[in-house]
This record gives structure tokens, sequence and C-alpha cells, in this order.
């Protein structure tokens, strides 16, 4: 009798000992939606819907700077099996979905993480999901996120051409920009983005068609830049430029700030 009430005093232990481990696991799992983190709940890396919190299968997961890429199961399980030195973009891309992208670092995905995705709406348009560098591949090793740059520059523009077949004029138009880094701005020194003492760089601007419509100060994820209606040509050719910065401090010659950018989108 007493034997009996000790082996259930034991399997009561390890079933509440089980339940808290379990528990503990979950609470640790990070959630990502729009470039905010919070606490989430999942024992593995996962990509859901961010409306309804379902598992989304055959999401492609990249992270360009280890030219590494998976794809989530079909309840959105995924695994990161490689290496993450300093910080990194990582890329969801997944048809009917708007592009995602979120800078992690080795902390960030120590411990899994669940990434939520919007879905498309009729008047969103993927203008590229590629990784691009503007700049003259002339930079310090002190620049904002130096080492994770992987590929040469391209100039220090970046132009693309795009028709807006389904757009709703009585919602706002924004181009977004899922990821960009590198920016070495007197603001970005400010907050800790680089650490270079004697010198900065202008803003990189975004045009459209012609017109400037905004200049980035900072580094992040999912940027989003309002577009004036009356530059928009509906059913017409458009165009989105962006033009990386210039060293202010450098007067012998133009000196181009070598940034990188990822996911770049029109929303409606």
């Amino acid at each position: 009798m007493f034997l009996e009430e000790n082996n259930n005093i034991m399997k009561n232990f390890v079933l509440i000992l089980l339940i808290f481990l379990i528990t503990l696991t979950q609470s640790q799992a990070s959630t990502f939606e729009g470039g905010v983190s919070a606490e989430g709940r999942g024992t593995s890396s996962r990509i859901v819907d961010r409306a309804t919190g379902n598992g989304v299968g055959g999401a492609k997961i990249t992270l360009p700077k280890q030219n590494y890429t998976t794809k989530s199961d079909s309840n959105g399980y995924f695994e990161l099996d490689t290496h993450i030195d300093g910080t990194s973009i990582l890329s969801v891309q997944k048809d009917s979905y708007k592009p995602y992208s979120v800078t992690v670092t080795d902390q960030t995905i120590s411990a899994p993480i669940v990434i939520g995705i919007e879905k498309s709406n009729a008047g969103d348009l993927v203008l590229d999901s590629n990784m691009y560098h503007l700049g003259d591949n002339n930079y310090s090793d002190l620049s904002a996120n130096a080492g994770e740059f992987r590929m040469q520059a391209i100039g220090p523009f970046y132009t693309k051409r795009f028709i807006l077949k389904n757009l709703k004029f009585n919602k706002p138009v924004y181009i977004v920009i899922g990821s960009i880094i590198g920016i070495d701005t007197e603001m970005a020194r400010s907050i800790g983005q680089n650490r270079i003492a004697n010198a900065f760089s202008s803003p990189p601007e975004v045009y459209f068609n012609g017109n400037k419509i905004a200049e980035i100060q900072i580094n992040g994820d999912g940027q989003r830049i309002k577009v004036p209606p009356s530059l928009i040509r509906k059913n017409q050719v458009n165009e989105v430029t962006i033009k990386t910065g210039r060293n202010l401090m450098q007067t012998a010659y133009i000196d181009y700030d070598d940034i990188e950018f990822m996911n770049l989108f029109c929303e409606n």
C-alpha cells in the first residue's frame, strides 16, 4: 500500500514536471510581426498566418549572407541548420503573402521563433524579392553592418519600373522596403548603428516617378513610405528609385555610402 502510494506520487511529480518543461519551452519562442518582437508560443520555429495564427506550409526562408535556404513543412515548422555570425537579414516569401524580412542575430535564433506573415491584398505588388548592394565597395569595417555585406555594388542607385493594375485610389499606396542595412547617417550613428567617429553620410533617398518622396535615416525592417496620390500613374508605367547617400566628410572625391536592401514591394 505504501509502495503504491509512493509510485502514484512519483508519477504525478513526473507529469507535473513534464507539463512545466513543455510550457517553459513554448514560452521562450519569439514572435515576429511587422518587425516587432513579442513573446509567443511554440516548441520550434514556425511560419504562421498573422491573421489566423495557422501554420503556413511551403514558405521559403532565406538567409542571404549565409547563402542558406529552407522551406516550412505542411504545418509551418522549419529549422535553421546554419550558423549566424553577427546580424543577418532573414527573408520569408510565400505566394499570396506579402514578402517579409527581419534582421536577426545568433542570439535571436538560439531559441525557437514564430514569424507572422500577412496575406497580400489585390492592390499589392511585389517589385523585387532579391537583395541589392548600392555604393562603390569602399567602406570602413566600422560601417553599419559592414560585416554582413555579401555582394558587389551595382552602383549608387537602383531603379524598378512597374504597372499598378489593381490600384484602389480610395486607399493609400506605400512603397515598402523589407530590410535595409549599412546606412551611416548622423542619426544612425547617434543611436549606435555604426562606430564611425569622424564621418557620416547623407541619407538614402527614395524617388517615385522622378520625385523625391523620402529620406531613410536609420537601418531597419518594414520601412513604409507613403506615395503622394498625384504622382501615381494608374495602368501606366511607374518608376521607383533608391539612391544611396554620400560621405559628407569627403570632399576630394565622391564617396558613396554602401548599403544593402531586400524585399521591395508596393502596398495598397
